[in-house]
């Protein structure tokens, strides 16, 4: 920008006398010519510095804005700061309301507390503990909303949403079946190609199927699919509900005389609850699958000989034991993903927080679960 094309530049002459110096400010002071207000207010404060008195005569200032307003202030405060007097003459009205308004305010820098490593460690580690024993409040009184609400459905089979439980059934488990299949395929043949390697230098290969056959239907099938659907699933329920809640559509539900568990939760949970068996036993059949056609490549054996190892490797309670852990896995990964959905504050940063923690927090709850299972199960020798 040229000196033409803003007007009259910025600046000022100085008057010395015995009292101080009078200081006479021309042109145009405003934000266009942003560059040189900050020189001509960094040479005021050098050259009155080690005066008494100052004053600024505003008389030839043809433009005053806001951001010239606001340097002459600065200037002011400087010298305050330095024991001078400053003092305004031939103060426009319009400019001295912009005067009075354009405050200065200078901030000192926050005084750096002191840093201890170790207490710094144990408030880090206090603070944790304190917020997980706060969720895990939130979780058990959410979870009992929850079964109030299913309760009282139950007592008015009216008020229950079908065709919402029926889409998210479809949503949740059928258009998963894919992903899940393709997952287990390859984990299982990974698990065969493994344990066929180690085994084959004792010259057990055969054992690879007892292998595949336990830890699948017993661990893997069961825990993938859960995280898998913690993923999927459980981020977009909160992602849903965090969309509504910013959207103020649960605050609208509300005034509606309508229950969001009711309408919006209790659909998602129980979809969730019905599709996780559902699909650990497909996650269960496409993993032995997988071992299975990786038996036969690497080791050698057929599918005939790899069904009749299989079917003296497990029984009943083998496949019962995934089967059962999945409906409370499914519980858990609905009611964390609910309750961070409704969470969600009045902004995108909180929304993609709150779906990041539903997500960790349900896969670490899934693996906390799998393995209080494993022990009860191993206890009770089932």
């Amino acid at each position: 920008m040229t000196v033409a094309a803003m007007g009259r530049p910025p600046k000022f002459t100085r008057q010395s006398s015995t009292e101080g110096a009078r200081l006479s400010l021309s042109g145009d002071w405003t934000l266009i010519a942003s560059r040189q207000l900050e020189e001509e207010a960094s040479r005021i404060v050098e050259e009155a510095r080690r005066d008494r008195l100052v004053v600024f005569d505003l008389s030839q200032v043809s433009q005053l804005d806001t951001a010239g307003a606001w340097l002459i202030n600065r200037a002011r405060h400087e010298l305050a700061r330095r024991d001078v007097a400053v003092a305004l003459e031939h103060v426009r009205p319009e400019y001295s309301t912009l005067l009075e308004e354009a405050h200065y305010r200078a901030f000192e820098p926050p005084a750096r507390p002191s840093f201890n490593l170790v207490f710094a460690l144990l408030a880090d580690l206090g603070e944790s503990t304190v917020d997980a024993i706060h969720e895990f409040y939130r979780g058990v009184s959410f979870l009992g909303e929850f079964v109030s609400s299913m309760i009282y459905v139950a007592s008015r089979p009216d008020r229950f949403r079908l065709t919402s439980l029926v889409a998210q059934i479809e949503l949740i488990g059928f258009r998963s079946v894919p992903i899940i299949v393709l997952i287990n395929i390859l984990v299982g043949g990974i698990v065969a190609q493994q344990g066929i390697f180690q085994l084959l230098k004792f010259g057990a290969s055969s054992y690879t199927v007892s292998l595949i056959g336990i830890l699948v239907l017993r661990e893997l099938g069961v825990l993938l699919t859960s995280i898998m659907i913690a993923g999927r699933s459980g981020s977009a329920i909160t992602a849903e509900l965090g969309s509504m809640k910013m959207r103020e559509e649960i605050d609208a539900l509300l005034v509606m005389g309508l229950s969001p568990i009711e309408v919006l939760i209790a659909p998602r949970v129980l979809g969730l609850v019905i599709s996780l068996p559902i699909l650990t036993f497909i996650a269960d059949m496409a993993a032995l699958f997988g071992g299975m056609i990786v038996s036969w490549w690497y080791g050698g054996i057929s599918p005939v000989a790899f069904a009749s190892l299989l079917k003296e490797a497990i029984a009943l309670h083998t496949f019962l034991v995934g089967i059962i852990k999945a409906p409370f896995m499914a519980l858990v990964i609905g009611l964390i993903a609910s309750m961070d959905g409704l969470a969600t504050k009045g902004s995108a940063e909180s929304l993609g927080r709150q779906v990041t923690s539903s997500v960790v927090k349900s896969i670490f709850m899934v693996i906390v679960m799998d393995g209080l299972f494993a022990i009860f199960f191993a206890s009770i020798d089932y």
